[in-house]
Formats: structure tokens, sequence, C-alpha cells
């Protein structure tokens, strides 16, 4: 991408944030309720999303972009599929989408 891009966190998928956080037993950077919660992963950031937030119906790469419409327009452009068009979260605009070999990955922007 032409675009400043950066592996950002690691997107999994959980059906309970507790659960799941003590399972990782990482530090809690930010928690939203039951929605989400970024753990200190030592560089990268684990991020736990509650059901409310699944995006992924399995982990994967999220990158941070400067532009999440235009990322999407860019890596279409070179074959990427569309999972889920742009649209606002609650503390990001995010994408999904699906690479030639058919791997899923979340790109997003801090609104």
């Amino acid at each position: 991408m032409e675009a400043r891009v950066r592996l950002a966190n690691v997107l999994i998928p959980v059906a309970d944030l507790d659960e799941a956080i003590a399972f990782y037993g990482l530090p809690v950077k930010f928690r939203d309720g039951d929605r989400f919660a970024a753990l200190d992963g030592g560089g990268v950031t684990v991020a736990l999303a509650g059901p409310a937030e699944h995006v992924t119906s399995s982990a994967a790469p999220s990158y941070k972009v400067d532009d999440v419409a235009a990322a999407v327009r860019e890596l279409s452009a070179r074959g990427g599929e569309v999972v889920r068009e742009p649209e606002k979260g609650p503390h990001e605009t995010r994408a999904v989408l699906r690479d030639p070999s058919g791997n899923v990955f979340v790109l997003y922007s801090p609104l």
C-alpha cells in the first residue's frame, strides 16, 4: 500500500471477554465493557473482540491505516476481496478484506 500502514494488532473473536482475558493472562491496556479488550502482547496488541464486535470468524491481523476507504480501493485494485465494506465502529472505522490467497485481514483507522 502506498499509504502509511502498520500491523497494529491481532484480532481474536471470543465468546466471553472475561474468560478470554483470564486465559491469555496478558496485561490489559484498554477495555470497553464486554465489547473489546486490548492486551499488551509485547509489541503487538492482542485484540479480543466480544460477540458485539465480531467482524471476522477467526483470528486476523489488523492493520492501522490513515484512510480506510482509500486503502480498500487500493487493495481491491490489486486483487483483494472486500468482505465487509468500511463501517464506523465505536472507536474506529474498519473494513474486512481477503487477500488473493484467501486470508482475512482488517484495516482500521481510529475515529
